[in-house]
């Protein structure tokens, strides 16, 4: 049995075959560490004529692989997680380029997972598994490719790092390559600089060689019969040369077409009349085969022109210099009942960016993958319906690359979002592509930083992105660099490098490179022309919306957050949630706790979070001497009444404290159901509480006139209760007469008293109020 072993990171790196899946053309058993992966590969003709690589990855998560049974009714794997689907585009994407131009055999790569260690990724086992999958396959296969994944560790790179440094890291990329260059990276960064990410980008690089290596020591003991890659005939190289001479003078009037559907307009024209002048030289049971391959011939042609007028003339098909950015037009605060909206256009590319904000974990997405399971509080969803192209299609579920698009976006703004304990909010973003003329993953980035700005989410910074393209000669080794490619350029060219970042530094990026790869100091410049368009991009976001908007939209849900005991929950859902039912109807908010005592009130109007955070308060506040309640009696002992102060909190009131005079049974005085003003007494250790009646103590104030009772009269004023236990003093330098206080009042007359002046203490200092008399009639 064919095996090879190495160390990687700390683990053990295995490759294996001939044991299991013997029908498949290819299968190989990838280890490292206690992650497992199986990937097969079958080759076979097709049934139909293509005009493509139908080239086909699926990436096969097994929940049994970390140990859990599938959700749901079915308890079974159904459709692709998004993570199985980006796990699948980035086995396809490096390996895709590396098959010869005319293979059309049909290439099936299954990647299953076996068994699954956090610390050991299955995405790039799987790349090196279907890479040495397809080196023993029929296949022509120019690879072997391998992947390395990185991390940054405070300030030091960090290849292969365990999942708390992906986590907690400022750096979490993917980097695949051949033995010479660097052919695809992926993956969000936070605010890392240029050359950081460069350097990064060549330790990677260091250790696929290592891979390369590996999977070379493995593949020479295997025997292999490879299958090639149909030559053009002698007939078909006719026909290219008879259709690049029709129409090569005429393609330069491509570049005066205003619009991209109506420069593929004259394009479908051109092949349409090359295809006619060319079929009427062959007989007519040939010419619908000749016509259609005059159609595959003339983009071959047309390829040839745009790459040829770039590298050697600077001219792009739009007109553009080579590092010019399209023009760029931006709205803000569009769609009145969305909490935050933003139409972003650069030349044709459009993208309309919403930010919709939730409160509760209900809005969370719920994570129920292989590895992994919780909350996801901040989503970035892209929408690519047919229309943004001019075409008309069925619209379904999201594509892989609709979602690959909005992973892509997800990270280059999660790196700028607020934390969640500064800002609570479920955050979603929709991009929705208008319309589509290259790099509309770019324009999500743009729009959804905007969006969220103009919802009032506190970001960090603004972040905006670009795509930046390729276009080389290997025999000359010319290349040019270009700024905010074209849907063309992009599909003529040799490659696709997606930017995106802040001011500071990068927060997202992707590089696919279509032939060939990539060098450090070409990186190095690409990344220095996207920076510069970068800055330019962020200049215009800024003239704009300068910042986040100071409050949140008025259609946004009120949210608060309190922090309570653990141990207090229970007081707040009461016996069968009674007392969070009965508190959600009385305020009209919704109330969600979390475990830990995280208590978040959502409402309509920060009056009603307002009232529902005061009753939570109350509701957990600890119980203290001098505290009062008006509390309800629920239960009567010959010693006593039970009253219950809050939900689930009950206190004894004596039979000695239900009165200030003597009390010879409990029922003479309360019954179960009263209510009652008790005062806290005593708390002891064990949470025991004893209670006193009080009575109602009036809302007094100073300036209020009131008829009072004499209490008792003393040398220097008279005492005089104003309330039922509220006891003020008139100083007998203000009971309005020479008289000593004795010879004013005795005690129980009735006297009229203004309050002057109320201490800190709770003393009441008072003024003898005395009639006027009125006024004898005049004679």
């Amino acid at each position: 049995m064919p095996q090879v072993e190495m160390m990687l990171g700390g683990k053990a790196l295995r490759l294996e075959s001939g044991t299991i899946a013997r029908q498949a053309d290819a299968a190989v058993l990838a280890t490292w560490g206690d992650t497992k992966v199986l990937v097969t590969v079958v080759c076979q003709p097709t049934t139909q004529e293509l005009d493509y690589f139908p080239l086909r990855v699926d990436f096969e998560e097994r929940f049994y692989a970390g140990g859990k049974i599938p959700g749901g009714f079915f308890k079974r794997e159904g459709r692709p997680s998004d993570d199985a689907v980006l796990a699948a585009r980035l086995i396809d994407r490096p390996i895709r380029p590396l098959f010869p131009d005319g293979y059309r055999e049909e290439v099936h790569i299954v990647a299953t997972v076996l068994s699954a260690e956090r610390d050991a990724p299955p995405d790039v086992v799987g790349l090196l598994g279907a890479s040495a999958a397809l080196m023993i396959s029929p296949a022509p296969f120019a690879g072997p490719v391998a992947a390395v994944r990185l991390g940054m560790d405070e300030e030091r790179i960090v290849v292969h790092p365990t999942d708390d440094v992906r986590e907690g890291g400022r750096m979490d990329i993917v980097v695949a390559g051949t033995r010479s260059t660097v052919t695809m990276v992926e993956g969000h960064l936070r605010e890392v600089a240029d050359e950081q990410v460069v350097e990064a980008i060549e330790a990677a690089h260091a250790v696929i060689r290592e891979l390369i290596a590996f999977q070379e020591k493995f593949v020479a003991q295997h025997t292999i019969a490879k299958r090639t890659a149909a030559v053009p005939t002698a007939e078909i190289l006719d026909v290219r040369g008879k259709v690049r001479e029709l129409v090569w003078p005429r393609l330069p009037e491509l570049r005066a077409a205003p619009t991209k559907l109506a420069r593929e307009r004259m394009a479908q024209t051109l092949a349409t009349e090359a295809a006619a002048a060319v079929t009427a030289g062959y007989p007519e049971e040939k010419q619908a085969m000749i016509a259609a391959l005059v159609t595959q011939l003339f983009d071959d042609v047309y390829r040839e022109f745009v790459r040829q007028a770039i590298l050697d003339r600077g001219e792009r098909m739009d007109g553009r210099r080579l590092n010019e950015i399209r023009p760029i037009s931006i709205q803000v605060g569009l769609l009145p009942r969305v909490h935050g909206s933003a139409l972003f256009t650069r030349g044709e590319t459009q993208s309309l960016g919403t930010c919709t904000l939730g409160a509760t974990r209900r809005d969370a997405q719920i994570v129920d993958l292989m590895m992994e399971e919780g909350l996801k509080r901040f989503m970035v969803h892209y929408n690519f319906p047919p229309y943004a192209t001019g075409e008309a299609g069925r619209i379904g579920s999201p594509s892989r690359r609709a979602i690959g698009h909005g992973r892509l976006a997800e990270g280059a703004l999660l790196a700028v979002l607020p934390s969640e304990d500064d800002f609570p909010y479920i955050i979603r973003v929709v991009s929705e592509i208008t319309e589509s003329n290259g790099s509309s993953s770019m324009a999500s980035v743009c729009s959804g930083s905007l969006a969220m700005m103009d919802a009032g989410v506190p970001l960090k910074r603004p972040v905006a992105g670009v795509a930046m393209g390729l276009v080389g000669d290997e025999a000359t080794g010319k290349y040019v660099i270009l700024t905010d490619i074209l849907g063309l350029e992009d599909h003529y060219g040799d490659m696709d490098f997606k930017v995106a970042g802040t001011r500071e530094g990068v927060t997202a990026f992707q590089l696919d490179v279509k032939t060939g790869g990539i060098t450090p100091d070409l990186m190095r410049q690409a990344m220095a022309q996207a920076r510069q368009a970068r800055l330019a991009i962020l200049d215009q976001m800024d003239a704009v919306l300068p910042k986040p908007r100071p409050s949140l939209s008025p259609y946004a849900p009120c949210l608060d957050v309190v922090k309570v005991n653990p141990e207090k929950i229970g007081a707040i859902i009461g016996p069968g949630g009674r007392v969070i039912r009965k508190l959600q109807e009385d305020t009209g908010t919704e109330i969600d706790i979390e475990d830990d005592g995280t208590v978040k009130i959502v409402g309509d109007s920060a009056d009603a979070v307002g009232l529902a955070r005061q009753a939570i308060e109350e509701l957990t506040a600890e119980v203290e001497v001098g505290m009062t309640f008006h509390a309800k009696v629920v239960r009567t002992a010959p010693f006593g009444a039970f009253v219950e102060l809050r939900p689930g909190v009950d206190a004894l009131v004596h039979i000695s404290n239900l009165s200030d005079g003597y009390v010879k049974k409990v029922e003479d005085v309360v019954r179960v159901g009263d209510e009652i003003l008790v005062e806290v007494i005593e708390t002891d250790e064990n949470g025991r509480i004893r209670c006193k009646v009080v009575q109602e103590k009036p809302q007094l104030k100073v300036g209020d006139i009131i008829s009072g009772q004499v209490t008792n009269v003393v040398d220097y004023g008279v005492f005089v209760e104003i309330a039922p236990g509220v006891r003020g003093l008139v100083h007998k330098s203000r009971l309005g007469t020479q008289a000593e206080p004795a010879e004013v009042a005795k005690k129980g007359d009735r006297m009229l008293v203004e309050i002057m002046e109320i201490e800190e203490q709770g003393r009441y200092k008072l003024r003898r109020v005395v009639p006027t008399e009125p006024s004898a009639p005049s004679a």
